[in-house]
C-alpha cells in the first residue's frame, strides 16, 4: 500500500504531513526530523512545527533546518497558544492527503507511523497509536501521579464520549486530511486532546484502528501535563454539555469566582479570630480572594495567554481595580434590587452574577485582552 501511495503523490507535493505542535522543544527539533526521516523511508513527508512562540527558540530551530531541507516547515504563532488550535492550524494548513499528529517531545514512536498509514488507507477513519493495546506500554509516564492523571482522563474520555477506543487521550493518531477539515468547523479548538475533540465532534461514529507503540520517556524539555490541564480537560465536557452556548471560559471564570468566595470566607475567619474586627476581617479576605482569583484565573482559564513578568503584575493590578469596581457593582444593584422588595437572598444572588459578569467582561478585554 505504501509504494501506492508514493506512487499517486510523485510530483504532487507530499503524501503525509506531520503536524509537530510544540512549545518549548528547542532540544528535540532536529532530533525528531532524524527520527521521520528514519521511519518514513519510501514514503513522500514533511513535518510542520507549529510553535506558540516558543522563549526557547523553537521556531528558529525549526527554520534552520528548513534552510537545508525543504521537507521542514514552521508556523510560529503569536499571541495565542494551545495544542488544540495549533493542531487545526497546522493541518488546515497542509496539501498532503494525509496528517498525522504527533507530539514534539519524542516520547511517541515515530516508527509506527508507515503502519498507521497502511491502517487508514486501507479504510479506516483514524489511526490512533495506543498505549495500551497489544504490545503498548505507558511507563513513559514516568511518575505515579502522571500515570494515575492519564487512566482518570481515559476513563472519564472513554465514558463521556462513548468512544470505543482504549485510549481517547492519544495526541498520536492519523487520519486523511480532508476528513480533518470536514470535522473542523465542529472542533472545540481548545484544550489539549484534539483526538478526543475529534470524536466528539464526528456526526457518525469513526471507523478507528489503534497501532500499539511503547510511550517513551521524556529525552529534554518538562511534561504539559498537569492537574490544571486535566481541570481544563474536564471543560471540554462541560463545553460540549452545554452546547457551546456558554463559553468555557466564562465557566472556568466563574468556577474561581466560586473558589474566591471559600477563600473570603475562611481568611475573614481568621481575621476575626485574630481580633481585626468584621470591617478589616472582610476587607482582608476580599483583597486575598481578589490575588487568589486572579492567579487561577492566569494558569487556568486564561492558560494559553497567561501573563508574565512585568504583565503579571500590571494584570494583578488591574484585575483588583476591575473586581473592586465589580463589587460596588454588585452592592449598589443588590441593594436597589432589595429596596425594590425583592428577598434579601434573590437581591444578593442577581447583584452577584452580575458582578460576575462584569468581572469577565472586563477583565477579558483589559487584563488578559483576549
Amino acid at each position: 500500500m505504501l509504494d501506492d501511495i508514493e506512487r499517486e503523490t510523485t510530483n504532487s507535493g507530499p503524501a503525509l504531513s506531520v503536524i509537530v505542535p510544540c512549545f518549548q522543544e528547542v532540544r528535540n527539533v532536529a532530533p525528531m526530523v532524524a527520527a521521520l526521516e528514519s521511519a518514513l523511508i519510501g514514503i513522500d513527508w514533511e513535518v510542520i512545527f507549529v510553535d506558540d512562540d516558543s522563549p526557547d527558540g523553537t521556531a528558529n530551530a525549526a527554520r534552520l533546518l528548513a534552510k537545508s531541507d525543504s521537507r521542514v516547515r514552521c508556523i510560529r504563532r503569536v499571541g495565542r497558544r494551545g495544542l488544540s488550535s495549533a493542531v487545526i492550524e497546522g493541518t488546515l494548513s497542509s496539501s498532503a492527503e494525509f496528517v498525522a499528529v504527533i507530539d514534539g517531545d519524542l516520547q511517541h514512536d515515530e516508527a509506527i507511523l508507515p503502519a498507521m498509514l497502511n491502517a487508514v488507507n486501507g479504510g479506516a477513519d483514524i489511526a490512533v497509536g495506543s498505549r495500551h493495546v497489544g504490545d503498548g506500554d505507558a511507563t513513559g509516564l514516568a511518575s505515579s501521579s502522571r500515570q494515575r492523571l492519564s487512566r482518570v482522563g481515559i476513563s472519564v474520555a472513554q465514558k463521556l464520549a462513548g468512544a470505543e477506543v482504549s485510549d481517547p487521550m492519544s495526541g498520536f493518531f492519523l487520519l486523511r486530511q480532508k476528513l480533518f477539515e470536514d470535522l473542523a468547523y465542529r472542533l472545540n479548538g481548545r484544550g489539549f486532546k484534539i483526538l478526543l475533540d475529534l470524536l466528539l465532534s464526528s456526526p457518525a461514529p469513526l471507523k478507528l484502528v489503534e497501532i500499539p507503540y511503547r510511550f517513551r520517556p521524556r529525552a529534554a524539555g518538562e511534561s504539559k501535563l498537569d492537574i490544571l490541564v486535566m481541570v481544563q480537560f474536564a471543560g471540554q465536557f462541560v463545553d460540549r454539555a452545554l452546547g457551546g452556548v456558554v463559553p468555557l471560559r466564562f465557566i472556568s471564570f466563574a468556577l474561581v469566582g466560586l473558589f474566591g468566595m471559600g477563600v473570603n470566607l475562611a481568611v475573614m475567619e481568621v481575621g476575626r479570630v485574630a481580633s481585626l474586627g468584621f470591617d478589616r476581617a472582610q476587607t482582608l479576605g476580599t483583597i486575598v480572594a481578589m490575588i487568589a482569583n486572579f492567579e487561577l484565573n492566569n494558569r487556568l482559564t486564561y492558560r494559553t495567554v497567561k501573563l508574565r513578568g512585568a504583565r503579571y503584575w500590571q494584570g494583578l493590578a488591574l484585575f483588583l481595580v476591575v473586581c473592586g469596581l465589580g463589587a460596588i457593582a454588585n452592592i449598589g444593584i443588590a441593594n436597589a434590587l432589595y429596596r425594590a422588595n425583592s428577598t434579601g437572598i434573590l437581591a444578593s444572588a442577581i447583584g452577584s452574577a452580575i458582578g460576575v459578569v462584569w468581572n469577565y467582561a472586563i477583565s477579558a478585554t483589559l487584563v488578559w485582552r483576549v
